[in-house]
């Protein structure tokens, strides 16, 4: 996979939290809760009226980013709602005129910076507060039954919004210094490509930021490689779901792609969404998607005042606290040559094999098609040798296959220990060049044909 050289942070950081915060938190119902309940602008403005954020809420949020261990951030500057968070000279519905006063993306930006994180700002296409953006039988937008949309939608002037939104996105790129990542959000219907005016606007983004990534929603998915449109994303962002293998553009080369996930079953804050996902569960997913050479993107969800539950808090932590012990094997990590073992799976860096072992063996633990491959391994959270060993009883039974070698992790080899650490284990296996595999692969065989006839004399 050929990693472009504006890209080759992110894959190196394969980990990052988001977080979608805006008026809709106040409501507690989720980031859609006003197109679900097709409120009028009337009837959510009650939010905009009362929108403080806490004084500290980017400083604890960014804090809490690197003590998971995340290496990004994506702050929602803009949701479908239209209400900005940013200082924006094109509208006042902003956070500048809620009674917090303040340009809540600045703070941010600033609180990101401060823990040594890199940025990324998400911006949604869709505005429903704008009044030249198609209201009437929209699939989505809050005001699609309501008859007063359609006469509403005759004076509306698309190149107007378009005009306007690109502003925006010029304005993000423009007042915050360097963005590293800018997240778009989303195409649908007919509105995609260049009914955004998505060339011209990216052509100007990069002009600005000429070391910006985006992702790939203005419109085209990035594994079309040819024809390739100038606005085409630099990764493939997938949301709720795993590729089963790495991804691959139409010409079967393999491009980078990120999982984006919630830490609960909503975007947003949700007064009622107690199903929290375990440490275990994220870290077995951040293992998951790195194995197949992607990124996790997980999303937390401030509450109205921007303080992130107590829960989510702890949860993180937890697999900071993991990442610290093990991050070697995620950070600049990707995709193993070897097909995924029974036990777990493998990521790899150069010649170091990383095992991730989320699933309990029982007896000696088999490396499929490893024999002579391994030259010695370790537990990398204590740093505690393994022990490569054959198969404890060649004489009497075979194995599965000729190439196969063992490990465990204390003698006798054959006997059952419980992982070091049961929410995923991680063994690093340094591997041999190509000519010390073939002598160590001969070296096995005669031992074990050694072995053989020794066992048969006895």
């Amino acid at each position: 996979m050929s990693i472009s050289k504006k890209l080759s942070w992110w894959t190196e950081a394969r980990y990052g939290m988001s977080l979608h915060f805006g008026l809709y938190s106040l409501a507690g119902r989720g980031e859609w809760v006003r197109a679900q309940e097709q409120m009028s602008v009337e009837d959510y403005q009650r939010y905009f009226e009362r929108f403080e954020p806490a004084p500290d809420w980017a400083i604890q949020w960014a804090r809490l980013a690197k003590a998971a261990g995340a290496q990004y951030g994506v702050l929602t500057t803009k949701h479908h709602d239209g209400f900005c968070l940013f200082d924006s000279k094109l509208t006042d519905y902003s956070s500048m005129y809620t009674p917090a006063g303040r340009d809540l993306v600045r703070e941010w930006v600033d609180a990101m910076r401060a823990e040594g994180l890199k940025v990324g700002l998400y911006y949604s296409l869709v505005d429903w507060h704008h009044p030249d953006y198609p209201a009437w039988q929209d699939r989505q937008h809050p005001l699609r039954h309501d008859s007063a949309s359609e006469h509403r939608d005759r004076a509306a002037n698309w190149d107007r919004y378009i005009e306007y939104m690109h502003g925006q996105l010029i304005e993000l790129c423009s007042n915050y210094g360097v963005i590293d990542n800018l997240v778009v959000d989303f195409s649908y219907w007919q509105y995609t490509a260049e009914k955004w005016g998505a060339t011209e606007i990216q052509n100007k983004l990069r002009a600005l930021q000429p070391d910006m990534i985006f992702n790939d929603r203005w419109g085209r998915e990035a594994r079309q490689r040819l024809p390739r449109a100038t606005y085409a994303g630099d990764y493939e962002q997938t949301e709720q779901n795993i590729p089963q293998q790495c991804l691959k553009d139409d010409q079967g080369e393999r491009i980078p792609w990120e999982g984006w996930f919630t830490l609960t079953n909503s975007w947003s804050y949700s007064a009622t969404d107690a199903l929290w996902k375990s440490p275990s569960t994220i870290i077995r997913t951040l293992i998951n998607c790195v194995s197949k050479d992607g990124n996790l993107l997980i999303n937390v969800c401030p509450d109205g005042k921007g303080i992130v539950p107590a829960q989510a808090v702890d949860i993180m932590e937890e697999v900071g606290e993991w990442m610290r012990s093990n991050g070697e094997s995620i950070y600049g990590a990707g995709a193993s040559s070897y097909a995924k073992p029974e036990w777990g799976r493998y990521t790899q860096k150069g010649r170091t094999l990383y095992a991730h072992l989320t699933d309990q063996p029982i007896g000696n633990i088999c490396l499929p098609g490893l024999r002579g491959r391994v030259k010695r391994g370790r537990i990398v959270a204590t740093d505690t040798e393994v022990r490569i060993c054959d198969y404890w009883n060649p004489v009497v039974q075979s194995f599965d296959g000729p190439d196969d070698i063992f490990f465990n992790f204390a003698s006798p080899t054959a006997a059952t220990y419980p992982l070091p650490d049961a929410r995923a284990t991680v063994v690093a296996f340094e591997l041999n060049d190509d000519v010390a595999t073939q002598q160590e692969r001969e070296r096995l065989d005669t031992a074990i044909q050694a072995a053989m006839v020794s066992r048969t004399v006895m």
